[in-house]
């Protein structure tokens, strides 16, 4: 059978640091190989590059296409990918799947998707290939919301836990024509490797642990070291939560060391009590690239701001984090959360935080209701009315406790104390002298979009124009 798999164009990356992040589409890639291990022709398209997806159908002429769906931001613009890919071939079965569609299927139960994958890919999409190829009952097929002609159902779950060793190995061939349009922060083409998925902690915002049930499955270490060693030189793992097992942590680093893998840059994703507690792992790791990020979920700069996020550590967790990955010669990169409910002190305790430890390498994002979490529940009324696409972290879903001008003042006062301003303590040349001679256009475009944050008008103007919208009168400026 053949089966194309689109990766859909996000389409809302104006704020935030998106433009410095994309990233292969790694769970197509799991899924592409599992797909082919049961015999079926498997196409990647990457439509934040060209051409559009029309093209791809008419090119594959696909019997099932697979469409990804990774955060809630998307959900309108997978929708209009379906119904491209329907246009092109109306005897399509179209299925989506990814951690957003997972996590809160209903936006997407709507024509022309036929079924929506509600556990992971690797297991259930062979399964579905197969029974759309033997003309046998879907509604067997685990893990589905499926459309019936008496509405959407939900098929049996899987038996248990795909095991993250059922692929041994994403099929990257597969995206190889994307390769170098592949980067993350000052690196370019980035290799994404997958570790491990899931995390046992409860953040209040976060949507990954109530879809896994607080779990965290492992791949084998010869799978890990397979993938690194044959990855290429800068590597962003994506793990939620790296380093989560310290037995089976160091025992990793040792047989990278043994296999000969040395990178020139590693990123990885941990919390900061995690890394308190871990000295002997985190030096352990060091020497396996010559530049190694961590990035932290710093979240907030009080005892009182973690308590209220359910983060279930403290600010000298964070402050001895840094401490010590620094001491190791880690570079620190994080995220801080701006609540819409704070006052001007909660801004002021924030800069002050920032400047006393160092951390302008560190990125803030507005605190979000994102679907698939009791804390969207909670908040239903306030984000009645907004369009998908607001659900980026940077746009307000509700009034702001300040009025959204003070608010968007601040806020875009919190980004000009970061990094990434360039009329701040690093210029643009600064960051220009930092890369190599073929990515300095790459470099100046993607600063060149940021600056926008520092900009309180560029953010009040969508805001403006987002109420207009979901009260349906005109906005400034408008007939």
């Amino acid at each position: 059978m053949n089966v194309l798999l689109l990766r859909p164009q996000p389409g809302n990356d104006r704020f935030g640091l998106g433009p410095f992040f994309r990233v292969e589409p790694l769970g197509l890639e799991y899924i592409g190989a599992a797909l082919r291990n049961n015999g079926h022709r498997v196409t990647i398209a990457d439509l934040r590059f060209r051409p559009e997806a029309a093209t791809w159908v008419r090119r594959t002429r696909p019997r099932m296409v697979g469409i990804s769906c990774l955060h809630s931001l998307e959900f309108e613009r997978v929708l209009e990918t379906a119904r491209e890919v329907r246009l092109a071939s109306p005897e399509a079965f179209i299925v989506v799947g990814g951690h957003a569609a997972a996590a809160f299927p209903a936006p997407l139960e709507h024509d022309p998707i036929d079924a929506i994958v509600v556990d992971d890919g690797e297991e259930a999409l062979p399964l579905l290939a197969a029974c759309l190829e033997q003309g046998g009952a879907l509604g067997r097929v685990p893990a589905l919301r499926l459309k019936t002609g008496d509405g959407w159902i939900s098929t049996p779950p899987l038996a248990e836990r795909t095991s993250l060793d059922v692929v041994p190995l994403p099929a990257r061939d597969l995206v190889q024509r994307h390769r170098s349009g592949y980067h993350c922060l000052l690196f370019k083409p980035v290799w994404l490797i997958e570790t491990a998925r899931g995390c046992p902690h409860r953040c209040s915002f976060c949507s990954v642990w109530q879809l896994y049930g607080r779990t965290c499955r492992e791949r084998s270490i010869a799978a890990v070291v397979e993938d690194f060693a044959t990855c290429g030189d800068a590597v962003f793992v994506a793990d939620d939560l790296f380093w989560h097992n310290p037995d089976r942590s160091l025992e990793l680093a040792a047989a990278l060391k043994r296999r000969g893998v040395y990178k020139r840059w590693i990123l990885v994703q941990t919390r900061t009590d995690l890394i308190r507690r871990s000295g002997e792992l985190m030096a352990a790791w060091r020497p396996l690239a010559k530049d190694f990020d961590i990035f932290l979920g710093l979240e907030s700069a009080s005892d009182n701001g973690l308590a209220g996020l359910s983060k279930d550590a403290d600010i000298g967790d964070s402050i001895e984090a840094v401490r010590i990955a620094r001491e190791l010669r880690y570079g620190i990169n994080g995220n801080f959360l701006v609540d819409p409910d704070w006052e001007e002190a909660q801004f002021l305790e924030l800069w002050d935080f920032v400047e006393r430890h160092g951390l302008q390498r560190a990125g803030f994002t507005i605190l979000t209701p994102l679907p698939g979490t009791d804390y969207y529940q909670s908040e239903l009324a306030r984000t009645a009315g907004q369009p998908w696409a607001n659900f980026d972290m940077h746009h307000l879903l509700w009034e702001p406790r300040l009025g959204a001008e003070r608010f968007f003042e601040l806020y875009a006062e919190t980004w000009r104390r970061s990094i990434l301003n360039t009329a701040g303590n690093k210029g643009l040349m600064d960051w220009v002298r930092q890369v190599r001679l073929a990515q300095i256009p790459y470099i100046i475009r993607v600063l060149r979009r940021t600056q926008r944050m520092m900009k309180p008008a560029e953010y009040l103007r969508e805001h403006r124009e987002g109420r207009c919208r979901a009260l349906h009168i005109p906005c400034e400026g408008e007939k």
